[in-house]
C-alpha cells in the first residue's frame, strides 16, 4: 500500500512526524513524504528534528503569501505528484490551507484521502479563519477519518461520515511530544539561559490567531502586561510569531517592558522544553490545548471558543476569553490560589497516550484488506 503524507507547517509537521515515521517502518505500506513549506523555516527544524527527507518539497512559500495563493500552489504542485506517485492513500492533518488543497488535488485525481485529527468543530466558519471551513472541507473529501476523541467521532456522525469510516485514535501531537520531552535539553542562550525557573514563576505565550489581530490582540497583550506587573515572581516569555502584524503590536504594547521577553519563535524541541518547564501557559494555539495538559501545564485559551472543548470538561484548559480584565483574573487566580492551580494540573489529558500512530496504521491497514488490497 502506497501511502503519502503531506504537509506544510510546524504544527502539521510535528503532529504528523511520528506517524511518517511509523509508516516508514512498516514492511507493508511504501511510505512516500511530500512537503509543500507553507512555512519554509520552522518546518525544516521539525523535518531535522525528527530526522525526515521529503521525497517531494514544493517549496511554495512566498513573502506576504495570501491563502488564496497558497491554495492555487498547493492544488498545481500536488496534482504533478500524484500523477508521478500515484498513492493509494494520502494522508493529510487538521485545518490548515495544506491540508485542503491536497486534498481537493487528491480528489481531482480520483485519490483515496485519509484525515487525521478528523472531526474538530467550533461550528463558526470564521473562528479560527480559515481553519474551521479547511477541516470541514477536508472532511467532506476524506475516505478516513481519524478522530482524536469519541466527541469528534459524534461530530462527524451527524454531518453523516459513515461510522465505518472513522476511527478514534488519540491525537498524534502526543506521539510526538512524549518523544521529543524524553530527549536532554538545556538552553544555551540568553535569555532563557538566564531565567531562574526553579524561582520564578514563568508563564509561556503565544498569540497569533487572525481573528485576534487588532483590538483583541491589545486586550490580551494589556492583560499580560499587568498579569507581570502586578505578580513580581513571574517571569514571561513570548516567542513571538512572524507576522508583521503580530510583532508589531507585541513590540508596542509589551515590549521593553520589566520580566516580559519577546523572542524569536523557537524550533520544536526548546519550545517543549520551554513549556515543561513554565508554571502557566497563556495562547490561541490549537496544538498547546493538546500538548502541555501532558505536561501537567494549565493552560489558559484567549480565545472566544474552541474546537477542543475536550480540554475544558477534562480541567486541564480554562478558555479565558479576550478581555483584558477577564484574561488578567483568571490568571492571578491561578497564581494565588495553590489548590485551583493543582486541580488543572493534575488532570488528565483527554488527548491521547502516545499510541495513536499504531492506531491510525491498524485502519488503514484493515481499510486496505477490506478493499482487497486495491
Amino acid at each position: 500500500m502506497k501511502v503519502m503524507s503531506v504537509f506544510g507547517t510546524r504544527p502539521e509537521a510535528v503532529k504528523m512526524a511520528p506517524l511518517v515515521k511509523a509508516l516508514e517502518r512498516d514492511k507493508d505500506i511504501q511510505s512516500v513524504l511530500c512537503v509543500t513549506a507553507q512555512h519554509r523555516e520552522m518546518l525544516d527544524q521539525v523535518l531535522e528534528l525528527f530526522g525526515l527527507a521529503p521525497d517531494h518539497d514544493l517549496d511554495i512559500m512566498q513573502p506576504n503569501q495570501t491563502i488564496g495563493m497558497i491554495t492555487s500552489r498547493v492544488l498545481d504542485g500536488m496534482e504533478k505528484v500524484i500523477k508521478a506517485e500515484a498513492p493509494d492513500m494520502i494522508l493529510v492533518h487538521g485545518d490548515t490551507t495544506t491540508s485542503f488543497a491536497a486534498a481537493l488535488a487528491g480528489y481531482y485525481s480520483m485519490c483515496r484521502i485519509g484525515h487525521v485529527e478528523a472531526g474538530l468543530r467550533t461550528f463558526d466558519k470564521y473562528s479560527p479563519y480559515p481553519e474551521e471551513m479547511n477541516r470541514m472541507l477536508t472532511g467532506r473529501l476524506a475516505d478516513l477519518h481519524f478522530a482524536p476523541t469519541e466527541r469528534n467521532r459524534a461530530n462527524l456522525l451527524r454531518e453523516g461520515v459513515a461510522d465505518s469510516s472513522i476511527s478514534v485514535t488519540g491525537n498524534t501531537v502526543i506521539d510526538a511530544l512524549l518523544e521529543v520531552a524524553g530527549k536532554p535539553y538545556e538552553f544555551a542562550e540568553a535569555p532563557l539561559s538566564g531565567i531562574d525557573f526553579e524561582s520564578k514563576r514563568v508563564i509561556t505565550v503565544t498569540c497569533h490567531r487572525r481573528e485576534n489581530l487588532g483590538a483583541n490582540m491589545g486586550e490580551i497583550f494589556g492583560a499580560i502586561r499587568d498579569i507581570a506587573e502586578r505578580f513580581g515572581d513571574v517571569e514571561v516569555v513570548y516567542p513571538v510569531h512572524m507576522n508583521p502584524m503580530v510583532r508589531a503590536a507585541a513590540d508596542s504594547i509589551l515590549g521593553g517592558a520589566e520580566r516580559i521577553h519577546l523572542i524569536a519563535p523557537l524550533a520544536y524541541q526548546p519550545f517543549v522544553r520551554l513549556m515543561s518547564k513554565s508554571f502557566l501557559i497563556i495562547t490561541d494555539s490549537g496544538g498547546m490545548q493538546e500538548e502541555a495538559p501532558s505536561l501537567g501545564k494549565p493552560v489558559l485559551v484567549v480565545r472566544k471558543e474552541t474546537e477542543r472543548p475536550e480540554a475544558i470538561e477534562a480541567g486541564t484548559v480554562k478558555l479565558a476569553g479576550v478581555r483584558r480584565g477577564e484574561i488578567a483574573g483568571i490568571a492571578a487566580g491561578l497564581l494565588t490560589d495553590r489548590a485551583a492551580y493543582d486541580r488543572m494540573a493534575r488532570a488528565v489529558n483527554p488527548y491521547g497516550d502516545g499510541q495513536a500512530s499504531v492506531r491510525i496504521i491498524e485502519a488503514l491497514k484493515a481499510f486496505w484488506a477490506a478493499q482487497g488490497g486495491s
